[in-house]
Formats: structure tokens, sequence, C-alpha cells
């Protein structure tokens, strides 16, 4: 591929802030960090048909945001064709989860953790963008959170082939499976009330290794943005909640309060603390956030 750009320009990168509603500091973040990382991408994909790259972040970390720079970046400056994947729009339908909450625990009714995301749905898309071929299209899943349930495929967006760069972003991704040993201690209120006898912890633990690692495994690089502690990430997540609710219809039934958001970091909570005190050491590119969001590596 011939770069065509040593950057992006002025006016990509604008019209990049105002779509994403973020402040004009960003412009200094990307300069400073997420374009050198997109520079780096046409040396990791070598000789390699595809580049696979993850980018795992707890919620409100900015994984999104950093993905679909990305996207924009290899887009303008190598002509590449760009797959974003969510793996939060590859959970189970309500419907499907409500079944699953019935045949082993009432918590997988909740979207989140190992064990609600359709695994095999993800694995298949991953190898149809794989194999896509010049000019071939297909549609990529979504996840519509506002209602707490998939998307309508007419909603779904298009990718053309060949497919250069896949990226797969989430709070998991990347993620391993803990000990047995480290299953029995509860670590917060939900999984010591609500997960006495460890049934739910256990079955979320074992889709994670026997699923979710086989995908992992596939990535050629993992990015890790790390919240600074466990009370950022409460507080991020709440204003991530506000800016979902400005762009969702009214009365969207998905929509959290504050009370129902603190239970609900909870779900996330065990593999959020591991990932904190794991993934810096394992992941191939590391930004670490202050408490004000600013990235201080």
């Amino acid at each position: 591929m011939i770069q065509k750009l040593i950057s992006i320009s002025d006016q990509q990168m604008s019209d990049f802030l105002s779509q994403h509603r973020l402040p004009p500091e960003f412009r200094r973040i990307a300069e400073q960090f997420y374009l050198p990382l997109a520079r780096r991408l046409p040396p990791m994909l070598g000789g390699r048909r595809q580049l696979f790259l993850g980018i795992n972040g707890a919620q409100g970390t900015g994984k999104s945001t950093l993905a679909d720079f990305l996207r924009l970046a290899a887009e303008s400056m190598f002509d590449w064709n760009v797959a974003v994947l969510s793996i939060d729009d590859f959970y189970f339908t309500l419907a499907e989860r409500k079944r699953l909450a019935g045949k082993v625990h009432p918590l997988l009714t909740t979207r989140g953790v190992p064990g609600t995301h359709d695994t095999d749905m993800l694995a298949h898309y991953l190898e149809r963008l794989q194999r896509l071929g010049d000019s071939e299209r297909i549609a990529v899943p979504r996840f519509d959170k506002a209602v707490d349930d998939r998307a309508d495929e007419a909603r779904w967006p298009i990718v053309q082939g060949p497919i250069e760069l896949v990226i797969l972003e989430g709070w998991c991704v990347g993620t391993v499976a803990q000990s047995n040993t480290e299953l029995q201690r509860p670590v917060n209120a939900l999984e010591r009330d609500e997960d006495p006898d460890g049934i739910w912890r256990q079955y979320v633990n074992d889709r994670l290794k026997a699923k979710y690692e086989p995908i992992f495994a596939q990535l050629d690089a993992l990015i890790f943005i790390g919240a600074p502690n466990f009370d950022a990430i409460l507080r991020w997540r709440l204003e991530q909640e506000e800016k979902l609710a400005v762009t969702s219809p009214a009365n969207s039934s998905g929509l959290m309060n504050k009370e129902q958001i603190t239970r609900f970091i909870q779900f996330y909570e065990r593999l959020t603390r591991e990932n904190l005190a794991t993934l810096p050491n394992r992941a191939d590119s590391v930004f670490r956030l202050d408490d004000t969001h600013t990235i201080t590596l």
C-alpha cells in the first residue's frame, strides 16, 4: 500500500471532534499518542493480508473513540478498508439471555459479562471479514443498548473488502480466565448477595476460557487503555449514560439511572480489576489515564 498522507487533515480532525462530541484538548491527545500508533499499523501488518487489532478498556475510557480514530487514520493515510467491531454488538438478544438465565443463573439476563455474547456469531463474522474479496460487501451486527437488544439488520453498517484492518474493541477483549481459587471470594455486594454459591461467576469464567480466549488468541496486537482506578470507571460510566440519553428516543427502556448503573458495573468489577492489574504487562501498547481522562503515558 502507498501512504498518501503522513497525517490526517485539520478538517478531518475537526469533523472527528464534532462527530464524537470531543473537547478541543483531544486534538493534542490524538497528535501525541493516537497518530503515532496509527503510523505503526503498516509495519504491524507486514506481509499479511489482514491485521487483527484488539482494544481493551473499561467503561468510559474511550476505546470506541480510539477505534474510530484508527479507522479514520488507516482509511485516510493508507487507503485501507477497515472494519470496527465492538464485542458489545455481539450480545445475545434479550430473549436469548432470558432463556440462558432460566437455565443457568438469573444474573445472566444482564448483558456484559462473558457468557452473554454470541461468540459463535463473532467468530463467524471474523472469518467472513478475513475472506472478504474485492468489492464484496457485508453488513456487520450492531446492538442497540437503548432498548437492550440487537438492532434491526437494516441499521447494520456495511463494510467492503478486502479488509486490511479489523479492530475488535471491548471491555473484556484480551481478558483471560481466573483460577478457581480466585473465584471463591466475592468482590462486591452483587456477588455476595446474588451469587452466594458462585454459580454465575463460575459460568462466566468457564465461558471466558472456552469461547473467548480462542478468539483473543488470534489478535495480532492488543491495546490497553487503563483507568486510574475502579471509582473513576463508575464516574465515567455515569457520564457515558448521560450522553446516551441525549441521543436516544424518549422513554428508551435500556437507559439507566445512577443507582442502576452503580449496580450494573458490579457485574464487570471482578474482571475489570483483573485487567487493571494484569493487562499492562500483557498488552502491546498501553495508554494510562488519570482522573481527568488525560493520557499520562
